[in-house]
């Protein structure tokens, strides 16, 4: 399966699985823009796979006052972009809910799905990377998957957590990423990192889309400069399995970290900032962010903002020879 086939095949066992549960988002009936609920209103009736007014904010609060039925409601934000006008409702409504009614009530089986970051040819308003934004605030898991393996089974867990989940999708890899996926019920534990390739010189981080960006930064570093790199794929950016990332920069003594959005006050620099609290003794270089340019995303100039290999290269290159 590619990546949006392996989506599709999740909501298909969810809805399968839980008579309670419901999809919906803006042409979503249709089958959405990139495709991932093709032939599920076919398969489940019109009354759990809808199509909702073009309103982020009414299709965050219809999820939060449907979850909060104690049934699971599958959301979908069309753009990452977009997810702006709804953050409201899941900064101060779903991530709270909880808390405020003292484990009383909750909205945990809201699960939203959004396309992020860059694509080739999105611009400003199709291409940003919001993970940031939602990491600040107790009460919300986000979790970003990197192939269609991923993708299944994270979202699945996602789906059946007890919290409500932020589940971005790298949209580049819809049908770029192809993978062979089981056709079963399977999950994937969040808050869980993954070691994708072993190493010993340094840790190299990253999650969704840039991990094949980093990947190939690695084989780069290995091919020329006979440097080993530990990559490891974040998963869950929260609540973030520091513990998988701080074990594994006490062997290598050194971190690059690399993300999309733009650097300053990106989840990089929460990374950055506990390794050094946890590992300050380890380290033999200085911590690596590359990272988007802080300005608005670029149409003309996505490629000179991105943060491709070359640039991954060079900052592991740069932390070896410190």
């Amino acid at each position: 399966m590619n990546m949006f086939m392996a989506i599709n095949d999740a909501m298909r066992t969810a809805l399968k699985s839980d008579d309670s549960a419901v999809l919906f988002g803006e042409d979503v009936a249709f089958g959405g823009v990139f495709r991932c609920s093709m032939g599920l209103r076919d398969e489940f009736g019109k009354n759990r796979v809808f199509n909702t007014p073009l309103c982020e904010q009414g299709i965050a609060g219809f999820g939060i006052g449907y979850a909060s039925t104690g049934r699971t409601a599958i959301a979908e934000v069309q753009f990452a972009d977009y997810i702006f006008p709804a953050f409201d409702q899941l900064v101060n409504e779903a991530a709270k809910m909880r808390y405020r009614s003292g484990n009383q009530f909750n909205c945990g089986g809201l699960t939203v799905r959004a396309p992020y970051g860059a694509i080739g040819h999105g611009g400003h308003y199709h291409s940003q990377s919001p993970e940031a934004y939602f990491t600040h605030t107790p009460g919300l898991k986000v979790v970003i998957p990197r192939d269609p393996i991923q993708a299944k089974g994270l979202l699945l867990s996602c789906i059946r957590d007890p919290n409500p989940c932020i589940f971005f999708e790298p949209k580049a890899l819809y049908r770029g990423s192809v993978g062979d996926v089981p056709v079963g019920d399977y999950t994937i534990p969040l808050g869980k990192a993954e070691i994708v390739q072993p190493g010993t010189d340094v840790t190299v981080v990253g999650w969704g889309a840039q991990m094949h960006v980093l990947a190939k930064a690695c084989d780069m570093a290995q091919s020329e400069m006979g440097i080993s790199c530990e990559l490891i794929d974040l998963r869950t950016i929260v609540p973030w399995d520091i513990a998988t990332i701080v074990d594994s920069v006490k062997k290598t003594g050194r971190l690059v970290v690399s993300h999309e959005a733009p650097k300053t006050s990106g989840f990089a620099a929460e990374i950055a900032a506990t390794i050094s609290d946890k590992c300050f003794l380890y380290l033999e270089a200085p911590i690596q962010r590359v990272c988007g340019y802080d300005t608005p995303f670029p149409l003309v100039f996505e490629k000179c903002y991105v943060p491709d290999h070359l640039k991954n290269f060079e900052a592991i290159k740069h932390t070896v020879d410190f």
